[in-house]
């Protein structure tokens, strides 16, 4: 059975800071570990190092079975590249001498060229091509519908992020290798999807190192969680060896423990330097002191070199403060709203300080209906103009999407793709502001970024961030620019678990009206209305989260 082991390892970066301090952890066979932590503290450097692509500076990697990866942004130009890229080295190769053996044969059409393709397709067959494509067909039926001979030459960008991140988990899943690696496999996945996921986990035996942050999918799949804690000397790890469910619990016990193991040392220690005090003052005057003096001095330097027990980790302090503004009573009013090719015409309203969730398949219209009200809806005044300078894509549709008086819209984008913030640092974007946002001193921008727990990336390109760090400094851009009406499109998305919990506490205390399109079933449950874009075409009103797929009933 698979197994990958992770000894004291240690790794700086290249500015010199410290990320990782001698942490280890193990998978064993059969076991399903979820890797989580803060943001920036080293997931995504240690699953590479894990994989053997970085080197670490001090510690081993020891690992056994077939190895199958997903990556956290899926690469590839076609469904057959995608599928070629989780496959075996062997069969990679042996596809990569098919393709210019072909391009050869096409460019020339000699008897050499197409003896060599031909060559080139027996040696595809003797690696397992012709197998493998039997295999995709398995992948491509049960993650797009239609058979890997349709499917094979398809543009990746034609399908939606779920259906990429299903197909490379259904080939990895289903495949030989017998240890996984996963970098936030549920990112973009609808909630079918995520328990599609959770269970194929659950019935799955091979050894399995995920990262996600979200909570529903760690309670229900995690057999031990692996924390990455932050420290003044790099990341340290900390095994929590049973479900989330308990997570929370034993982490509590495990700071209080801490906190009294230090209270301990710093008593021990002060008794130990007031002894030396006094064995120093009554040898000043006593000789026979001395000796006793001398004894408690070599007693308090193997006390300090020992040091105090483990360093409580320090726990992020994040200070969302998403203000808000009163806006009249009605914030959205849509009349025979239908957004072309994606639904049938809706009415629904929106009232100041409503909390609406947005829940649906993937590709049935929730984000193209926030990106129409984020650009002011389909008769936008002045008074309505978005936060922020991220360029709005204008969306086909028919009938009308009106905001209220004062109803000013801030929207948080799913894809994160910021053109009007690439190339600048994150300091500079705050210090010079925008058209809809004054700027701020440095001294005033460093603060809000430590808000923020931003500041170590202040002098930081905004692309060069982490995916969560960006959703981060995004939301802080909402609250800097003064919305009233937030359009979240599946914020939680890349917030680690600390960030997703103090980002609700925020939405708790914002004085206006939020909608969100969501698949985190925990972060749903702070909604209290809930609108479904079901795949049928109709939108309708429950008065709960509706997760499935079926036909919510119009309420009479």
């Amino acid at each position: 059975m698979a197994h990958l082991d992770l000894s004291g390892i240690s790794y700086g970066l290249p500015d010199g800071r410290p990320l990782l301090n001698d942490v280890s952890l193990r998978v064993g066979a059969g076991q399903r570990v979820a890797l989580i932590g803060a943001n920036g503290a080293g997931k995504s450097t240690l699953l590479r190092i894990a994989l053997g692509e970085l080197e670490p500076d001090e510690g081993a990697v020891a690992r056994s079975g077939g190895l199958g990866v997903m990556r956290q942004f899926i690469t590839g130009s076609s469904v057959r590249e995608l599928l070629l890229g989780v496959s075996s080295p062997r069969v990679r190769e042996a596809a990569d001498r098919v393709d210019r053996a072909e391009r050869n044969m096409l460019e020339k059409g000699t008897e050499t060229s197409q003896m060599t393709y031909a060559n080139a397709l027996a040696a595809w067959g003797e690696a397992g091509g012709y197998d493998a494509e039997v295999f995709w067909d398995v992948c491509t039926t049960a993650a797009l519908g239609i058979p890997y001979d349709r499917a094979s030459a398809r543009p990746i960008e034609t399908l939606s992020g779920g259906e990429q991140k299903r197909l490379v988990l259904e080939a990895l899943l289903r495949g030989p290798d017998e240890l996984i690696v996963l970098d936030e496999p549920d990112n973009f996945l609808d909630v079918p999807g995520k328990r599609w996921l959770e269970d194929q986990l659950r019935a799955s035996d091979k050894s399995v190192l995920f990262v996600s942050h979200d909570r529903e999918l760690l309670a229900r799949s995690a057999t031990a969680i692996a924390t990455l804690e932050l420290g003044a000397l790099g990341s340290t790890a900390w095994i929590h060896p049973g479900s989330f469910a308990s997570y929370h619990a034993a982490r509590e016990a495990r700071f209080a423990r801490l906190d009294e193991l230090r209270k301990r040392w710093d008593e021990d220690h002060a008794k130990l330097r007031a002894l030396v005090l006094m064995y120093k003052e009554k040898a000043a005057y006593n000789s026979d002191m001395t000796s006793r003096y001398r004894a408690a001095q070599t007693r308090l330097a193997r006390f300090e070199a020992a040091g105090p027990p483990h360093e409580q980790p320090r726990e992020q302090r994040l200070d969302m403060r998403l203000a808000g503004g009163r806006t009249g009573k009605r914030a959205v009013v849509c009349e025979q709203l239908e957004l072309t090719n994606l639904m049938f015409p809706f009415d629904a309203e929106a009232w100041y300080g409503d909390r609406i969730a947005v829940l649906g398949a993937n590709g049935s219209g929730k984000s193209h209906f926030l990106r129409l009200l984020a650009a002011g809806g389909t008769d936008p005044d002045l008074e309505h103009e978005p936060v922020g300078d991220l360029p709005i894509e204008p969306v086909a549709h028919e009938g009308r999407a009106r905001l209220g008086a004062r109803v000013r819209p801030g929207w948080f984008a799913q894809t994160q793709r910021r053109p009007d913030l690439a190339g600048r640092t994150l300091l500079e974007i705050l210090h010079r502001g925008d058209e809809h946002r004054a700027g701020r001193d440095r001294e005033a921008a460093a603060r809000a970024l430590a808000r923020y727990e931003l500041a170590q990336g202040a002098e930081q390109a905004f692309e060069s961030l982490s995916g969560g760090q960006q959703a981060r400094f995004q939301i802080l851009l909402l609250e800097l620019g003064g919305a009233t009406l937030l359009l979240l499109d599946e914020p939680t998305d890349h917030l680690d678990l600390e960030s997703a919990e103090a980002l609700q506490q925020a939405l708790g205390a914002f004085d206006g009206t939020v909608i969100a399109v969501t698949h985190d079933r925990w972060f749903a449950r702070d909604f209290d209305r809930f609108w479904v874009f079901q795949e049928d075409g109709e939108v309708v009103e429950s008065p709960v989260a509706v997760w499935d797929e079926g036909r919510v009933n119009r309420p009479r």
